[in-house]
């Protein structure tokens, strides 16, 4: 029985997606072994073959209507994939970002010729995605990108740097956040579509070491000179890119603080099973009193967190998820999940510093989810205007 158990919120009792859920999983356990998941953390990315294979499976580009070769689900479903990757310990696999983050922008600003032309790509696996905003020098502030998209004939000329890109070495398919106007902030700024294949002066740099998510790439990218066709702009029409992307910010936002939630639930879960197997001094670690009083407190505070993030589903569900409730949501819960994987780790006494556990290597994976999708002292900002 999982620590949190709180009954599954109304919107997901639905025999479709339990059926859909037991079909990612089913996927997942034939598809992504151990030992397969083992060789993406010495390789430090997932291979392309299993993106076709995930594709095939139906995993990816779940919520894009079927006109565009997609699924036709809703957020529900997006919901279904994270929880059961983040479940199969397949955290390199980026269909969060692939499915929750990056196919909305088209499916919601992209113009008709340009749905056609990737979505379904996009759902079969043929193409990978990754969102390249950061930069060497800007990280939070987009407005202050020096990246370019300038006019040359029918098309622009990309020039600049991105860093910290997810997906970096592995995309075919590349969202450029750049300046069409120089001179503008928030409205000089639009959205790129860019495909690396035979882009001429597009260049990877090196993939970046981090101290977590060992499977998941994270890169640099340099665009030199790169031609990009006209029609590549994001719903057409150049300057519209700020504001496309605080509008798909809230969802982004929501869907880290999911993943958070699936962490400390399941910290709370490997730790509680550790501490009534680990003895010492005569007993297990479960029967000394500190250790019920520190799981308890956890509990508590993860079961609060499970209904607070269950609510912001149903929000956005219903179309009314804001800006600052998305952010209390994304600073809370990875505030939270830092605070559990740490007292959990500290249960697991000297085993918790090895890799060997899991709850290592969720000490390593967890500390960036307060700085990723705009840091959580940008968060704080937002909520503070929202009074």
């Amino acid at each position: 029985m999982p620590v949190i158990d709180i009954p599954r919120p109304a919107f997901m009792e639905d025999e479709e997606i339990s059926m859909f859920s037991d079909s990612v999983s089913k996927f997942l356990e034939r598809a992504a072994p151990a030992k397969r998941i083992a060789k993406w953390r010495e390789d430090g990315q997932v291979e392309r073959d299993f993106w076709r294979e995930a594709g095939e499976a139906g995993l990816l580009g779940v919520s894009v209507p079927e006109e565009y070769g997609g699924h036709g689900g809703d957020f529900r479903h997006d919901m279904v994939v994270v929880e059961q990757v983040t479940k199969h310990g397949a955290e390199g696999f980026a269909a969060s970002l692939h499915n929750v983050i990056i196919l909305p922008y088209l499916v919601r600003h992209g113009t008709e010729e340009q749905k056609r032309k990737y979505l379904p790509r996009l759902v079969s696996g043929e193409l990978v995605s990754a969102i390249a905003m950061s930069e060497p020098g800007a990280g939070s502030d987009l407005q202050a990108i020096t990246t370019t998209a300038l006019k040359d004939g029918n098309g622009y000329r990309l020039n600049g740097s991105k860093t910290w890109i997810s997906n970096g070495q592995i995309a075919d398919f590349i969202i450029v956040v750049a300046k069409t106007d120089p001179e503008a902030r928030a409205k000089g700024i639009s959205l790129v579509l860019l495909e690396t294949q035979g882009a001429e002066g597009f260049a990877r740099g090196k993939k970046l070491d981090k101290i977590g998510l060992d499977a998941q790439d994270t890169s640099e990218l340099f665009f030199d000179d790169v031609f990009v066709p006209g029609e590549n702009i994001l719903g057409g029409v150049e300057g519209r890119g700020f504001y496309q992307l605080m509008g798909e910010l809230p969802q982004e936002r929501l869907v880290i603080a999911l993943q958070a939630q699936l962490g400390i639930e399941h910290a709370l879960d490997v730790t509680v099973d550790y501490v009534k197997e680990r003895k010492a001094f005569g007993q297990t670690i479960w029967d000394f009193q500190n250790t019920q009083f520190v799981l308890a407190d956890l509990k508590a505070k993860g079961t609060a967190s499970r209904v607070f993030v269950n609510d912001c589903i149903a929000r956005l569900l219903d179309g009314k998820l804001d800006v600052a409730t998305a952010s209390m949501a994304k600073y809370w819960i990875t505030e939270l999940q830092s605070e559990v994987v740490d007292k959990c780790l500290q249960l697991h006494g000297g085993a918790g510093y090895i890799n060997d556990y899991p709850i290592a290597r969720m000490y390593r994976d967890s500390r960036i989810s307060r700085i990723y999708g705009g840091s959580n002292e940008i968060m704080k900002m937002l909520i503070a205007r929202s009074m």
